[in-house]
């Protein structure tokens, strides 16, 4: 059964995001004085007392405002009401009851759920006082909440408690797998995550930099849960023009950390950039399963076959070769779907664990076909290896001397790991370590007690 949805609304620069992440308990929306940052709807699992809801956060209701995404904006906060259990009306109580706080009042006299007005801002006794004049916007309750200090959190999560139906004290369905979705501007993000869910769920513009906060997603496929994190797009650290790109920035990596598999996306129509680059590096940094998936198939596949756009990609980001390639139009649903299986099955194989055994049979093979060099008139000898963790599957190696196996050397034991263990498509992290007996040669042992 789905989680009944609260949803935080109000006119622009109340407080909304703020007070979204006091009663999440953690930084999630992004938090600007500058208004119209928040366009997406963004959601999170709130649990309270042992009852659980979805809180979601909206962008600035502003009936008079006609830029660019004002309209996409409006659409995304109707679709919150629409799906809302309940709302959170937020005000500001230092500028008192406004002419936009009663277009946003009108506007929610149409929605058939509670109604909790939260005058925000309230940091002192004295601001708190005057809370009142909201009840002439015709809701009660109405609470003083400062997002600032925390103030009044405990009891707006009681009221919504109190007024939230009985589903509410469900526990949520286990995740099982969080996929970050990243990729440079315009490559098709958005676009890909409604594909995925079959709803409007984010924003899809032309205009560059539309989504800003990383906004998880939860969508069901074949009886499981999924989290899809939709990222801010990235560009050049140089063309970073504010605060809020650096924070967009900031999540989109944050979302890669804690993803279990990364889907990265590239725009078919366009060569491989730096920035490209520079993304396919801080993934492998961070050691995670990843699917490179070429969007806007439609626009290329008259230019290149699937090999060849391969073969392509090998040429320009080498460091990634051993990550599956999924061929997608986002704009039409096509291989999206598949995508998340493939994904699925990295995620199984960064999770899969071998035998002591099965690990030195590679190994012995390994060193027959090729001879670790000697750089020094000390030979290279690996005794033999074990698997220490895994996501990613990480591998010790002792030997006698780490200093004597160059970089190429562990790349081809990395590929001969691939080729013959459960795990070919997913970055694998190889630790050489000096084996005790040779760490302790030449040293004087030293006597046993009695």
């Amino acid at each position: 059964m789905p989680l009944p949805k609260v949803a935080i609304v109000g006119r622009p620069n109340v407080g909304k995001s703020n007070l979204f992440n006091v009663l999440a308990g953690r930084r999630i929306s992004i938090v600007e004085p500058t208004a119209g940052v928040t366009r997406d709807r963004v959601a999170t699992v709130v649990e309270h007392q042992e009852r659980w809801f979805e809180l979601v956060d909206t962008g600035g209701m502003d009936f008079r405002t006609s830029d660019e995404l004002a309209e996409d904006v409006r659409r995304q906060i109707e679709y919150a009401l629409q799906e809302a259990s309940l709302i959170v009306f937020v005000t500001d109580v230092q500028d008192g009851p406004t002419p936009l706080d009663r277009d946003v009042a009108e506007r929610l006299r149409k929605v058939t759920v509670p109604v909790i007005l939260a005058a925000n801002k309230a940091d002192n006794d004295r601001l708190a006082a005057g809370a009142g004049e909201f009840y002439t916007l015709g809701y009660d309750p109405v609470l003083p909440v400062s997002a600032k200090h925390s103030r009044g959190r405990r009891e707006l999560l009681a009221a919504i408690l109190d007024r939230l139906p009985p589903e509410a004290a469900e526990a949520p369905a286990s995740v099982a797998m969080k996929i970050a979705v990243v990729g440079k501007r315009n490559a098709g993000k958005s676009t890909f995550i409604n594909a995925l869910v079959g709803s409007e769920r984010v924003i899809v513009s032309e205009v560059p930099g539309t989504t800003r906060d990383a906004v998880d997603i939860r969508f069901e496929k074949d009886g499981l849960t999924y989290i899809a994190i939709d990222t801010a797009g990235i560009r050049k650290r140089k063309s970073i023009a504010n605060d809020i790109e650096y924070y967009s920035l900031t999540r989109a990596m944050e979302s890669i950390r804690r993803a279990d598999v990364v889907l990265f996306l590239i725009d078919a129509a366009l060569p491989i950039s730096m920035v490209d680059k520079h993304l396919g590096a801080a993934i492998q940094q961070e050691m995670k399963p990843l699917v490179i998936v070429v969007n806007k198939w439609d626009l290329a596949k008259g230019q290149a076959a699937p090999e060849d756009y391969a073969d392509y990609l090998n040429r320009t980001m080498p460091g990634l070769a051993y990550a599956p390639i999924s061929c997608v139009t986002a704009k039409d649903a096509r291989n999206v779907l598949a995508t998340i299986d493939l994904a699925r099955n990295l995620y199984k194989q960064a999770a899969a664990r071998v035998a002591t055994a099965d690990l030195n049979r590679v190994i012995e093979h390994a060193v027959r076909l090729r001879q670790p060099p000697s750089p020094t008139a000390q030979l290279p000898k690996i005794y033999y290896a074990t698997q220490v963790a895994v996501c990613p599957p990480t591998i010790v190696l002792f030997v006698n001397n780490p200093d004597l196996f160059g970089e190429d050397y562990r790349r081809f034991i990395e590929n001969r790991f691939r080729e013959e263990l459960p795990f070919p498509e997913v970055p694998i992290r190889l630790i050489l370590r000096a084996h005790v007996e040779e760490r302790t040669k030449g040293k004087p042992r030293r006597r046993k007690e009695r």
